[in-house]
């Protein structure tokens, strides 16, 4: 039996990424439970961006029994190789194409994590295809499965961080092409869930933090270079991506009818000042701030998700710890920033 992801059971520091894959694909007890009373086997669409490949691989250890099919164009190389390895399926598709979504297999559990964020603004036509169109053609493809489908926080409008956000009866108020394509994508699932019964979840996530990229590896890198870290945008709401990964994975278990939201992200704002400041420590560095905080944010509150699933299991100081470990020794990085310090909704 592989471990399980505990507060017990994670390391002090990580020093490879084969440890970090391992850790960030651990599943929780939870997964595993809820998993032996689902039926059917599962199909992640978009396997193959940041998220994917860890999501798919804790799916299939959860449930080494239930065949887990991933699928993606896999344009880049070994990404479909390496999830074989897992003993996870493959299937090359490109989900623009409805003809070939037709012809994918109809499984009773999908995870829909196909999307377009970055370079919005350099073709929103684009952005708008894959996070509208697509999961129409997907809704209508699985209509006979439960769907949980990735959304984001930003459907959100801004909240005051003195009121801990918004909960999920708070309806969209999306600022930029990016968010507005998100409703439109949220709002597909929905139309689909309530013609075709089709039991859903949309998982509005937070910031998910591995150690090559997130919000915790933005700012310390910041820090570390000597870098102004822009300070409008004063909290966030982090949560390590295994514990993202298992609460996503058990809202399968957790459908509603019609499809609904639910928060997934860490228990508390988290002040990006305080978060600087520790990293200084780690680095013996002054943090350079530029600006002033804003009373607003992308604010939202997880007492939903807390509910079903309790609290993460990675509390955000081991991720300090981590993150500043990995910064420090120059460890592998994606290069890709998270961008959550953006206000105007232009990404």
């Amino acid at each position: 039996m592989s471990e399980r992801l505990t507060f017990d059971t994670v390391p002090d520091l990580i020093e490879t990424e084969e440890q970090l894959e391992e850790l960030v694909s651990r599943p929780t007890q939870g997964l595993v439970d809820d998993f032996a009373t689902l039926d059917g086997d599962i199909i992640v669409l978009g396997v193959a961006g940041k998220v994917g490949p860890s999501l798919a691989r804790m799916a299939k250890r959860a449930a080494p029994d239930k065949r887990v099919i991933g699928v993606a164009r896999f344009s880049e190389a070994g990404s479909k190789e390496e999830l074989e390895g897992f003993g996870i399926e493959t299937i090359r598709c490109d989900l623009l194409d409805a003809e070939a979504v037709a012809q994918l297999p109809k499984v009773k559990n999908v995870v829909y994590m196909a999307g377009k964020k970055f370079g919005t603004n350099d073709d929103p036509s684009f952005a708008w295809a894959m996070n509208t169109m697509v999961p129409a053609t997907v809704a209508s493809h699985f209509r006979d499965s439960r769907i949980v489908a990735f959304s984001t926080l930003c459907v959100y409008p801004f909240g005051v961080v003195a009121h801990n956000g918004w909960d999920e009866r708070v309806q969209p108020r999306p600022v930029g092409d990016y968010a507005n394509s998100c409703v439109g994508r949220e709002r597909a699932f929905e139309y689909g869930s309530h013609v075709h019964g089709t039991p859903g979840r949309l998982a509005r996530l937070n910031y998910a933090i591995d150690l090559r990229y997130g919000v915790l590896h933005d700012i310390a890198s910041w820090v570390h270079r000597g870098e102004p870290i822009p300070i409008r945008t004063g909290h966030a709401s982090v949560i390590w991506q295994g514990d993202s990964n298992a609460q996503i994975l058990r809202c399968l278990k957790h459908c509603t009818v019609p499809t609904s939201p639910i928060n997934i992200g860490g228990p508390e704002q988290a002040s990006v000042r305080a978060i600087a400041q520790a990293f200084g420590e780690k680095f013996g560095k002054a943090p350079i701030f530029e600006g002033e905080e804003e009373p607003t944010g992308w604010i939202n509150s997880t007492y939903q998700a807390q509910r079903l699933f309790g609290y993460p299991n990675v509390p955000l100081a081991r991720m300090i710890d981590w993150v500043a470990h990995w910064v420090e020794k120059g460890g592998a990085i994606y290069g890709k920033p998270t961008r959550y310090e953006v206000r105007d909704g232009l990404f």
